[in-house]
């Protein structure tokens, strides 16, 4: 069930989401356990003091108070007799008072401190109702509760514990609750860890495959349904790798027997005799074709080879750009500038692999520009390379159709400009199994940009 709500709130709510709301699974469970058990625990707080400790503390009250009602009454009927009261008094309920006629009671009322309310609330509404006539007030010193009942006749001093009207199990209970919220809470920190920690390795071992990246440590743990899935990833991990290799191994046999003939053929061609007349056949003609079959297995070869079982390592990628820029510089006039902002530019990687997808995209800068630019630089948490160039790029259109097998801008498959479609196919399939992204833009050079970004 969806609650629709107007676009207001619906806004309102989910930029409070994106602003507000964790991003982690630990810490979005643990706002479900926490926020319950603060709402429990305060909702405890107040029903104890709206409850328990309201009526222990008016009940206390009510019953100091009474106490010295009585002993007032005592007073007044045996003035003679105060000393007998006042032993009584704090034999009987540990209350000692004092009394003063109207001449002394202003001086003594000035040498206590003010009271306070938190403490003496209830006391005071007992008071008001026993003495509704007299003049009453509350004092603290220390841990001694002073309480002055003043009449007509003179002032009475009560002096007693603040025990007598306040309950300290307040205390106890408050400490009991955040003792025991802070134990569940510490109990549920310590289960959770355990059960983020198994999705974290499960995730991270995901993430590892997807880069070529076989982690063989890895042996899932956790609730069941965790290491259902743990084990469920496993066996399709083993189902994928059995699959490439057996397409790798396939692949690489037909393109090696396909040698073979090729071979025989441009053997019988040399034998040929060059004159067209006496042969009957076009020899440069036939040449040609055995020459483009074998650079489209070679394309094949080198499309097998990216899929292969390389070790991952840490590859240095300013040192692969300038071997690669090297090796064209030889064999090329075209004019190229590299530039790198000297950060990080070690990546965990296939080093063969991220060469031959490199050489793939600054070799079609070398083919089709007079002037090529790369640039290596370190972005966050990523690296990105940027090839440039001023060719003739490749229209908007037709830049999703390039990076599929076998596809070519030029239809003539002509072996002058290019090869057999599959470089940049290459180049995509060895920068998608690094977590990369390579994407195709117009280039401020006026040809194409090729940007190729690797996460560290």
């Amino acid at each position: 069930m969806h609650l629709v709500f107007p676009n207001k709130i619906e806004n309102f709510l989910k930029y409070v989401r994106i602003k507000f709301m964790p991003k982690t699974l630990f810490f979005r469970t643990m706002l479900l356990i926490f926020i319950p058990l603060i709402v429990v625990q305060v909702v405890s707080i107040v029903a104890f003091f709206d409850g328990s400790w309201g009526r222990v503390g008016r009940r206390l009250s009510s019953n100091l108070t009474s106490n010295m009602a009585f002993t007032m009454e005592l007073a007044e009927h045996a003035p003679n007799q105060i000393a007998e009261i006042q032993e009584l008094s704090e034999k009987q309920y540990d209350l000692s008072f004092k009394y003063y006629n109207n001449d002394e009671k202003h001086d003594v009322i000035r040498k206590v401190r003010r009271n306070n309310k938190m403490i003496t609330g209830f006391l005071e509404e007992s008071l008001a109702k026993k003495f509704p006539d007299d003049i009453t007030s509350i004092y603290l010193k220390d841990q001694d509760l002073i309480v002055f009942v003043e009449t007509q006749e003179g002032l009475y001093q009560f002096t007693t514990n603040s025990k007598n009207i306040f309950s300290t199990s307040i205390f106890g209970f408050v400490a009991w609750m955040i003792g025991t919220s802070m134990l569940l809470f510490l109990v549920a920190v310590m289960f959770l860890r355990i059960q983020v920690r198994s999705i974290a390795n499960l995730a991270e071992a995901a993430e590892d495959f997807g880069k070529g990246i076989d982690n063989k440590d890895f042996k899932p743990f956790g609730s069941s349904e965790v290491r259902k899935a743990g084990i469920a990833f496993i066996k399709m991990k083993e189902r994928i790798q059995r699959q490439i290799s057996e397409r790798t191994q396939m692949l690489a046999g037909v393109s090696h027997d396909l040698r073979t003939p090729l071979t025989r053929m441009r053997l019988q061609l040399a034998l040929l005799p060059d004159n067209k007349e006496k042969s009957g056949l076009d020899k440069e003609e036939f040449l040609q074709d055995v020459t483009e079959m074998e650079k489209m297995l070679d394309g094949y070869l080198s499309f097998v080879s990216g899929e292969g079982g390389e070790k991952p390592s840490f590859v240095d990628l300013n040192e692969v750009i300038l071997s690669i820029i090297n090796k064209f510089r030889t064999s090329n006039k075209a004019l190229i500038r590299y530039s790198t902002n000297d950060q990080v530019s070690a990546v965990q990687g296939r080093e063969q692999a991220l060469k031959r997808a490199l050489s793939n995209v600054i070799g079609n800068a070398f083919n089709y520009g007079k002037t090529i630019a790369v640039s290596l630089e370190s972005v966050g948490c990523k690296v990105e390379v940027t090839v440039d160039d001023d060719g003739p790029g490749i229209p908007a259109e037709k830049r999703e159709d390039v990076f599929k097998a076998f596809y070519r801008l030029d239809e003539s498959r002509n072996k002058e400009t290019g090869g057999v479609g599959l470089g940049l196919s290459i180049a995509k399939d060895i920068v998608t199994s690094h977590g990369g992204v390579i994407e195709l833009q117009d280039s401020p050079m006026g040809g194409l940009r090729v940007l190729i970004s690797i996460p560290l």
